[in-house]
């Protein structure tokens, strides 16, 4: 053992100074008393320099390919950024063109897409609207007037003149051969003829037989006569209605020519419109009958009654306004919450007819995709890849620079169905993806087409530099929030006080943290309690009453961990000495806090070839790492005390009342401490927790949440009374991690409480023990007596004798 001078030595040399233990901002460096008295915070991220550029660089090029992925934690603004970034940006671009779906005369089932101007869109299909009307009006006026009744008729008269005079000469015909013929409805009667005179047929039965022989002769040719006659009646009845049909047209095309002039000229420049103005008028002048009033049109007929209703043909002259950006100002920003197939890209909708579903081009519905073509669109990974077959034509949509609209049921149903195929629309598109480091890195390690169609990586960190300038900007940000949310002004007290705790949510206090999200909860909470205060501004005392209360409201799982440790229930000692004993410390989370916790590793040593046993692996309770961990042990025994004879170790180590799956590497430095208390025999103090991790030389590294695993012990350690011995031992490196409670900070400068830093094993072995750690050999190679290096090779070297004792037996 040490003397107790030199265990004061050894221990006040790896003590942290009371002004490590946490970093205190200076209210005196602000200029101001509150925020009332700052400027506004100009627009941009705070401590984001390096998303800020890449924004800015993947917003402003423009070539293909170059979308964003958005990564970053939660909180951290990168959508407040986001959309700041790409609004301004777009308010600077032009308006992108309207477009609209029209029908296709030649093809019903690929409707075509025409591109106007923003602001055309809709008047050209007001345009078409009042075309329609005219076109009615002008054909009914036409079709109604005197002189288009007079040329009907002319045309009518010179047909039936031509059917007249062939029933004349038939029935002349008829005549000469001793027949009269009669018309009725429903056909032709012969009737012979005797002295001038018809006869009946009883009459003609009473005629000598080769008189009746010479009528049937002649009745033959007759009937012949007749057939060839209507024969010709027919084609003459077949060429009046060509020529009906064919006046009809172009009296049609003379009504409505000239409505079309006006259109051809403002049109001159978009040659598909002039395409579908000419169409239409061909179709028009073929379709006059639409037009007409059901009693005056030529064709009611079957075909007609299988298009449709006369409202329903007229649709196809109608103009179905698929995207207008008439009222928009510079290129579209869209935010899209729920990414399904149909809401990004577009749908073509149906309708129940006769027991069946049809549709038309003017049911096409357009997408996100559409509405922000020209523009930017912006979506949430998570949602985007929730949804079936999105990706996929996402991808597909960015590589071929076209939005093809398709309902997937026509292509993935049980049996598959046809339906109008919209003709694509050219996409120029900037798209940039929200998501965690997890789907980043998910996609481009699994998706060969990502990094071709995202080749800007826009990263938001989670920490910025601790400086006057950053924390100046805090300061504004708080301003600038306060403002927004109707909250007291800030005074400059709790604005240090709100800059700590950023420094307390990152664990470094050099750094501060750009998490925003936690930041303004503690604004809000803070400002309550200060107008139940009644006080006019927020102070120092309400940020700490705003974290209190926070931490209180979730502090119930830990506190019933110290209640069970306090009854016995988990059995943590804080005072006393044990071989083989240690106390680790463990952070624990749950869904909206984390705390530390002690908890008792243990070790037995014995001869044998078997090596560390980690009961937890043994188990399936240890994670990889923590396996990890204990094979560095070894490896550290090894090089130590293997160096001339093998070690015949036989040892097990367990986290004791511990239940639960256990990983990481924070506790291998404990279990070696408490592996050579076993081997030495020497105890340890228990009133001292540790943590921090070892590497095959014994030297200590850093470990994360640093300070919630001190103020876990010394809440313990408080609940069973504090001694003034007791504390924890840290990694040197963590001194810079360190932002503890004002109550622990109190505790170590009374003396109630300590913290120590150190580098290697040797030295936390010391603290612990009491004990010389002797780590390094003399000259014979031999390590020095009486000391915790030299009590572990004693103890090997009588394994190792025990061992070949056996072996000889």
């Amino acid at each position: 053992m040490m003397k107790l001078e030199e265990y004061e030595k050894v221990v006040s040399t790896h003590m942290v100074p009371v002004s490590r233990l946490q970093s205190r901002f200076d209210p005196q460096q602000f200029c101001f008393e509150t925020t009332e008295e700052l400027e506004h915070l100009p627009n941009g991220m705070i401590g984001q320099q390096r998303a800020v550029k890449a924004m800015e660089f993947g917003l402003s090029v423009e070539q293909s390919g170059y979308n964003l992925f958005v990564v970053g934690p939660s909180g951290t603004g990168r959508m407040t950024h986001t959309l700041d970034s790409v609004t301004k940006i777009a308010e600077t671009r032009t308006v992108p063109n309207d477009y609209c779906y029209v029908f296709n005369f030649e093809n019903p089932n690929q409707p075509l897409v025409i591109s106007l101007p923003a602001g055309m869109g809709i008047e050209f299909q007001r345009k078409m609207e009042a075309l329609l009307i005219n076109i009615e009006r002008d054909i009914r006026s036409t079709f109604s007037g005197e002189l288009f009744e007079k040329k009907k008729q002319a045309i009518l008269d010179t047909y039936r003149e031509k059917v007249e005079n062939l029933w004349e000469n038939v029935k002349t015909y008829a005549l000469e051969k001793g027949y009269y013929l009669e018309r009725t409805p429903a056909g032709v009667n012969t009737f012979p003829l005797l002295d001038g005179k018809p006869i009946d047929r009883e009459e003609f039965g009473l005629l000598p037989e080769d008189v009746r022989e010479a009528f049937n002769q002649k009745e033959k040719q007759v009937g012949e006569k007749v057939r060839d006659t209507f024969y010709q009646m027919r084609k003459i009845d077949e060429q009046l209605t060509k020529s009906i049909d064919q006046f009809m047209r172009q009296s049609a095309a003379d009504a409505i020519g000239d409505l079309f002039k006006p259109f051809r000229e403002y049109y001159q420049d978009f040659p598909k419109v002039i395409s579908y103005l000419e169409a239409l008028f061909h179709d028009v002048v073929v379709h006059f009958s639409l037009f007409l009033a059901e009693n005056e049109g030529q064709s009611n007929n079957i075909i007609s009654a299988l298009a449709g209703s006369k409202e329903q043909q007229l649709y196809r002259y109608t103009v179905n306004l698929f995207v207008n950006h008439k009222n928009l100002r510079g290129a579209p920003v869209i935010y899209e919450t729920n990414p399904t197939y149909h809401n990004l890209f577009g749908k073509v909708e149906y309708r129940g007819s006769l027991g069946s579903w049809v549709t038309d081009f003017t049911h096409i519905k357009p997408g996100v995709l559409h509405l922000a073509n020209g523009g930017y669109l912006i979506l949430q990974a998570t949602e985007l890849l929730q949804e079936p077959y999105v990706w996929t034509q996402l991808k597909r949509s960015l590589q071929t620079r076209k939005i093809q609209i398709e309902n997937l049921s026509e292509e993935r149903g049980v049996f598959p169905t046809s339906g109008i195929k919209p003709e694509p629309i050219p996409l120029n598109i900037k798209v940039i993806i929200i998501g965690s480091y997890y789907l980043y890195d998910l996609l481009a390690n699994f998706d060969e087409d990502f990094h071709k169609l995202f080749k800007v990586k826009v990263e938001y960190d989670t920490v910025m530099e601790k400086n006057i300038e950053n924390s100046l900007k805090m300061a504004r940000y708080i301003k600038k929030y306060a403002e927004m949310e109707g909250l007291l002004p800030f005074h400059r007290r709790a604005v240090a006080k709100v800059i700590d705790y950023s420094s307390r949510l990152v664990e470094d206090q050099s750094k501060l943290s750009t998490r925003f999200q936690e930041i303004t909860k503690v604004l809000v909470e803070s400002s309550y309690w200060a107008q139940k205060d009644e006080a006019l501004i927020v102070d120092d005392d309400h940020i700490d009453k705003a974290i209190s209360e926070k931490v209180q409201r979730s502090n119930l799982i830990p506190e019933r961990y110290r209640e069970m440790i306090a009854k016995g229930v988990i059995m943590v000692d804080t005072d006393g000495y044990h071989i083989g004993q240690i106390n680790g410390l463990a952070v624990m989370g749950t869904r909206d806090s984390s705390f530390g916790i002690p908890t008792k590793i243990t070790a037995q040593t014995f001869v044998g070839k078997s090596g560390i046993m980690n009961i937890e692996r043994e188990s399936s309770l240890s994670g990889q790492i923590h396996n990890k961990g204990m094979m560095i042990l070894t490896g550290f025994l090894s090089g130590q005390f293997a160096k001339n004879r093998p070690i015949p170790l036989s040892a097990s180590i367990t986290f004791e009342q511990t239940y639960s799956p256990i990983d990481g590497d924070s506790a291998s430095s404990t279990e070696l401490y408490v592996l050579l208390s076993s081997l030495a025999e020497v105890p340890i103090y228990q009133g001292i927790a540790v943590t921090g991790s070892v590497n095959q030389w014994g030297e200590i590294q850093p470990i994360g949440g640093v300070n919630d695993k001190i103020e876990g012990f010394y809440h313990v350690c408080k609940t069973q009374e504090l001694t003034g011995k007791q504390g924890v031992i840290i990694p040197k490196q963590n001194v810079d991690n360190l932002m503890l409670a004002d109550e622990v900070v109190e505790a170590v400068n009374n003396g109630q409480f300590h913290i120590w830093e150190i580098s290697h094993i040797a030295e936390g072995i010391e603290i612990l023990t009491g004990v010389p750690a002797g780590y390094i050999r003399d000259e014979n190679g031999q390590y020095p007596k009486e000391t915790i290096f030299a009590k572990v090779e004693e103890r090997f070297t009588k394994m190792f004798e025990m061992m070949k004792e056996t072996n000889r037996k």
